[in-house]
């Protein structure tokens, strides 16, 4: 009988204790929902990776801050995020713009995949041209709307967790985000068929 995946709590206890290894456990459970958010947040396949990494090393770095008052995933994600916001003030002294790479060969990588399936906007997303112009008008909108539809809509975490991540009150949380999703769709409805914009609408 196969023995049960050790849970992140005993990984990280493990870590504590001096295994390594035990972290590279943490890392390939996470690292995909971290790189997407990652990516989504920055709109640079490469630029993702770095990020990602980097926020890897920060958690392993910090472990013994960890607490467990929250989960890994969110304390991770909270990290990664931090990550992104460094990233893009950085990038704000050269302003330039800024797409998602939406061509890309490896059936594992996250570019031109259409967003997850949600109640936002996102669920306008129907083919990979519909998903690229949502991916464009997703980097147009500002940080803080980006990270609570990638959250979200994309990566499906709920309220409560968003909030704890965020460090936001859970009703500040809803109406950011629903005031993100309607700055989302007022960007995409122009761009794209009229039957799906109708759809959209709920016409």
């Amino acid at each position: 009988m196969t023995a049960p995946a050790p849970s992140d709590e005993q990984l990280i206890a493990r870590c504590r204790k001096g295994d390594a290894r035990s972290f590279e456990g943490l890392v390939g459970r996470h690292q995909e929902r971290v790189f997407n958010t990652v990516y989504r947040m920055v709109g640079s396949y490469e630029e993702a990776c770095d990020l990602t990494q980097e926020a890897f090393l920060n958690a392993y770095r910090g472990l013994a801050r960890f607490r467990g008052g929250a989960k890994f995933s969110t304390w991770m994600y909270r990290i990664a995020l931090n990550a992104a916001y460094s990233h893009l003030r950085r990038q704000a002294a050269r302003p330039k713009t800024v797409t998602l790479q939406t061509t890309g060969g490896d059936e594992n990588d996250p570019r031109g995949e259409p967003p997850a399936r949600e109640d936002g906007p996102a669920v306008m997303a129907e083919n990979r041209e519909e998903a690229r112009l949502m991916s464009e008008a997703l980097m147009r909108l500002g940080a803080q709307e980006r990270e609570l539809v990638v959250l979200r809509d994309l990566q499906g975490r709920d309220y409560e967790e968003m909030a704890e991540i965020l460090g936001c009150p859970l009703g500040t949380i809803k109406s950011r985000l629903h005031r993100a999703r309607s700055a989302l769709r007022d960007l995409v409805l122009p761009k794209i068929a009229p039957e799906t914009r109708d759809a959209a609408r709920g016409e």
